[in-house]
C-alpha cells in the first residue's frame, strides 16, 4: 500500500539583546505541535547572528521531534505493541566497554 502526505512546517526566528528564540510550527492537518529553542550569547562572544539562528532552530526543531516521538510511542502502545527503543537517547558517558 502506497501513502504520500505533506506536512506543513514553518520555523521562525527572534533575536533580542544577544537572545536567539526560535519557534517551529508543524501543521499535519491533524494535529498541530509547536517546538521551542533558544540561543544564548556570551556579552564575550563575537556577534555571529547565524550561529545564534542555527542553534536555537535546531533546539527547536529537537523539542519537535521529541514531541512527535512521544506521540508516536503513545500510538503504538494504543494499538498493543511494544514500545520501540527510543534512538534519539543521550550516548552514554565514559569509554565504551
Amino acid at each position: 500500500m502506497t501513502h504520500t502526505t505533506e506536512w506543513k512546517v514553518r520555523l521562525f526566528l527572534f533575536e533580542d539583546e544577544g537572545t536567539t528564540k526560535a519557534r517551529v510550527a508543524l501543521d499535519t492537518r491533524t494535529t498541530s505541535l509547536t517546538g521551542h529553542g533558544a540561543a544564548y550569547r556570551s556579552p564575550t562572544d563575537p556577534d555571529v547572528p547565524e550561529i545564534g539562528d542555527e542553534v536555537a532552530a535546531g533546539r527547536a526543531l529537537r523539542d519537535l521531534a521529541r514531541q512527535l516521538l512521544d506521540i508516536a510511542e503513545r500510538d503504538i502502545e494504543g494499538m498493543g505493541a511494544a514500545t520501540p527503543k527510543r534512538e534519539d537517547a543521550p550516548p552514554p558517558l565514559g569509554w565504551p566497554l
